[in-house]
């Protein structure tokens, strides 16, 4: 027997619209259409698993459909996340995606761009949060479209045509204020380079929360990364190992901590078993991110989570509309990040104390 193949007409039923709706919303033409409708639309064609022939809207319209994608690595739970659901975005409104891995080097960003140029695509999502963007400019001037997921620009930058992030300060309020309900006074916070306008604001929001109930984050209690290897993600985890050990062999070890990401909570996890402490009896610890390995670590791991999918949704919608002429100019799109407590998380005990009085 043969299956019927889905189309736009299909979709259209399913979600009680027409198919000049479906089609809008496939190619980005949906800047003014009610969000209940477009959401009905894109709920549609998931669960039909229904993707647009990219190719044959290509002919028909002239335009290349194909978007790119740069991420430090797409073996970074992180990223890999945000590569999935990037490109998911994209195929519900009919384009591909072209992922390139930059390690967040320049010169390997500008090697992309150039390629990406050159297939004719303009459109470009970048993962990074690192600014500035400036060595994008000569590529901006030949046409490229760039979106960034993860920062935002500077006042009066302006390179990005779009961009979408967490409230990184939030981020840190939530982290902080977690922890002192909890009863924790001596908070840690261990990091990489901090040379971003969301790690800034994250640690500005860690400080804030701090100083509303009294505690100071001296520098003692900032561990961070740099000249000590590669800012690589996959390094993360050495890395949080190594922060996580270094902090509790002082003389007043932190009672809790205050991770970059995920996966340096996850080293943080291995430094404190290889001193012998018990999580969260002799040391807490929350992480960011809430990637896929938070939930199944033992035990759980408290994270801040941002919500991945509606933020590649977002970026990608944005970007379409303005590929097609259409949309804002300079958006930012700023999601809400929200607290994940699970068993790394609990308050004070008195074992963390045993380095300092051995």
């Amino acid at each position: 027997m043969k299956v019927a193949a889905i189309g736009i007409q299909e979709v259209a039923r399913a979600a009680g619209v027409s198919a000049t709706t479906v089609s809008n919303v496939i190619n980005g033409r949906d800047a003014k259409m009610r969000a209940e409708t477009r959401d009905r639309v894109i709920s549609a064609m998931k669960a039909m698993n229904y993707t647009p022939n990219a190719l044959a809207q290509q002919f028909k319209s002239g335009q290349n459909k194909t978007i790119g994608l740069m991420v430090p690595s797409v073996a970074s739970p992180f990223w890999g996340a945000v590569a999935h659901h990037v490109e998911r975005a994209a195929h519900l409104r009919g384009y591909r995606v072209l992922i390139g891995n930059t390690t967040r080097d320049h010169s390997e960003e500008v090697r992309y761009g150039e390629m990406l140029l050159a297939s004719g695509v303009r459109g470009v999502i970048l993962g990074s949060a690192h600014v500035p963007f400036d060595h994008f400019r000569p590529l901006l001037d030949r046409g490229m479209q760039l979106a960034s997921f993860g920062g935002r620009p500077a006042e009066g930058n302006d390179l990005l045509g779009a961009s979408v992030s967490v409230d990184a300060d939030l981020v840190g309020r939530l982290s902080a204020m977690h922890l002192l309900g909890l009863g924790h006074r001596r908070i840690a916070v261990l990091t990489g380079p901090i040379r971003s306008e969301a790690h800034m604001q994250r640690l500005a929001g860690i400080r804030s929360a701090l100083a509303s109930q009294g505690v100071e984050l001296g520098e003692d209690l900032i561990w961070r990364a740099q000249n000590r290897g590669s800012s690589d993600d996959n390094e993360g985890l050495e890395q949080g190992r190594i922060g996580v050990r270094e902090l509790l062999a002082t003389p007043e070890p932190p009672t809790a901590i205050i991770a970059q990401n995920d996966i340096f909570a996850i080293g943080a996890y291995a430094g404190a078993a290889d001193l012998g402490f018990s999580i969260p009896r002799d040391l807490s610890i929350v992480g960011f991110d809430d990637i896929l390995f938070a939930a199944v670590l033992r035990p759980g791991l408290t994270t801040i989570r941002q919500s991945v999918p509606d933020m590649a949704d977002g970026i990608v919608a944005v970007l379409v509309n303005q590929l097609s002429g259409k949309g804002d100019a300079h958006p930012h799109i700023r999601s809400t990040p929200e607290l994940i407590v699970r068993g790394s998380t609990a308050p004070p005990g008195a074992a963390n104390t045993r380095l300092a009085s051995s």
